[in-house]
């Protein structure tokens, strides 16, 4: 073993003066040359500590050449699957990345290391660690990078800020991707970059396509807004992976995320966003394979009253299989909240058919105590969804707007307008029929 680190120190010694003379002389192909020969005999020798030192001291050398330093870390990259241990490993992409630390000309390179030494520290169980060294690189200001790798890279950012549960820079991490760039037509041929232009290195093999990183984008959305229980944005998520044609061409993936879609339309809050995206989703003809969620649907967009009782039992079960379809279950909230979605449709139904109700007679149909409903009412008044006022001692709800004077005035002025034409109108029938009669008396 003496015999052999001897001779390695010696050829490293040789390598290491013609590599000095060649990067005084400012030959970049043979400063190239020698630094990549000096790893390989460290490599082959199995001397990762030696590796490690030669590496960082290549790197100090006065006047090292950018393309001798570019050349050496890619080398040593390779050399990573390779270590006997993990320890090893990690060392070896520890130096790397002190190495490429602060240099422009090798910053995908040390995005790759950060996102291996990240995936090393997830899997020993460290996700707040790996968090913090995703987060130590803005991969979105890198020119040369591909596409698809700064996104799988800003989406990898965001699942670990997710599984750490820090959702407030997960969703500033996700607004770095626009959901316009999944959008784009790939099978366009690539222009050729013209003279001067960034060269836009290919991405690695283990990067997902484009529609792929589409489909993981949206899933990671679905996690964020699950926290805060936002259901339409979840119903707009799973529109969007609606969409992929690989899932629309699946009749195993498509019903499971229509059915979700759905779903989280019903459970979303009454506003024109989710009304306009209800009516879409009856238009669509795959609703037709899956009856009776087009039948939950049309029940929703019907001005009549739901009974709650009923339909729970009819749905309950599709409810609970839920858990065994593709996003898991609708949450633990879900059957709560689609009780009150059914009760916010059932007032809207009610304000629509009566000017003034007693508040006996709204929870006889809203399947409630009198108690019960006035919260509900209360709440939906609160939150604007519904123009209402209640006269407790009375017990009546008046679902009439109230109009200001300006309002008053106005419909006051139409109606006399329409008063004096049909006075003018009836002026002119009488003269019509005076000058007739006259006519027939003189014949």
């Amino acid at each position: 073993m003496e015999g052999k680190n001897v001779n390695l120190e010696a050829a490293i010694d040789q390598l290491l003066n013609v590599e000095k003379q060649m990067r005084l002389a400012g030959d970049v192909s043979a400063t190239r040359k020698a630094v990549t020969e000096i790893l390989q005999l460290c490599f082959e020798a199995k001397d990762w500590k030696s590796l490690n030192e030669q590496i960082v001291n290549l790197s100090k050398k006065r006047g090292q050449l950018k393309q001798a330093v570019t050349a050496m870390v890619q080398q040593a990259m390779q050399y990573i699957d390779q270590t006997p241990d993990i320890e090893t490993r990690v060392e070896l992409i520890k130096t790397l990345n002190s190495v490429s630390a602060g240099k422009i000309f090798v910053e995908i390179e040390r995005a790759r290391l950060i996102r291996r030494l990240a995936k090393i520290k997830e899997e020993q169980g460290l996700i707040a660690e790996a968090a913090d060294l995703m987060q130590e690189v803005a991969v979105e200001t890198f020119g040369a990078m591909a596409k698809t790798e700064k996104i799988a890279f800003i989406l990898e950012q965001v699942r670990l800020c997710l599984d750490r549960q820090d959702y407030v820079r997960a969703q500033i991490l996700s607004r770095k991707i626009s959901p316009r760039v999944f959008d784009v037509d790939t099978s366009k041929e690539k222009k050729k970059p013209k003279e001067g232009d960034n060269v836009v290195e290919e991405p690695p093999a283990d990067i997902p396509s484009l529609l792929e990183l589409k489909r993981i984008y949206y899933e990671l959305m679905i996690r964020y807004y699950f926290h805060n229980n936002d259901y339409l944005e979840i119903c707009r998520c799973y529109k969007a992976i609606y969409e992929i044609p690989s899932i629309r061409e699946d009749p195993s993936q498509w019903i499971s995320v229509l059915r979700k879609i759905c779903w989280y339309l019903i459970l979303a809050p009454h506003d024109p966003m989710q009304s306009s995206l209800l009516n879409s989703t009856l238009e669509d003809k795959h609703l037709s394979e899956i009856p009776k969620f087009k039948l939950l649907l049309k029940q929703l967009v019907t001005m009549e009253v739901i009974q709650w009782t009923s339909l729970w039992n009819l749905y309950k079960d599709e409810f609970e299989n839920e858990k065994n379809m593709l996003g898991g279950s609708l949450g633990d909230k879900a059957a709560e909240d689609l009780r009150m979605r059914i009760i916010e449709h059932n007032i809207l139904v009610v304000s629509k058919y009566y000017s003034r109700i007693t508040l006996k007679r709204l929870a006889e149909l809203l399947c409630l105590t009198v108690q019960e409903a006035e919260k509900h009412l209360s709440e939906m008044v609160v939150s604007k969804a519904l123009m209402a006022k209640i006269d407790r001692p009375m017990g009546i709800v008046c679902f009439q707007v109230a109009k200001d004077s300006n309002e008053i005035l106005n419909s006051w002025a139409v109606n006399l307008e329409k008063l004096l034409d049909l006075v003018e109108k009836s002026c002119h029938q009488i003269h019509k029929e005076t000058m007739v009669h006259k006519a027939a008396l003189k014949v």
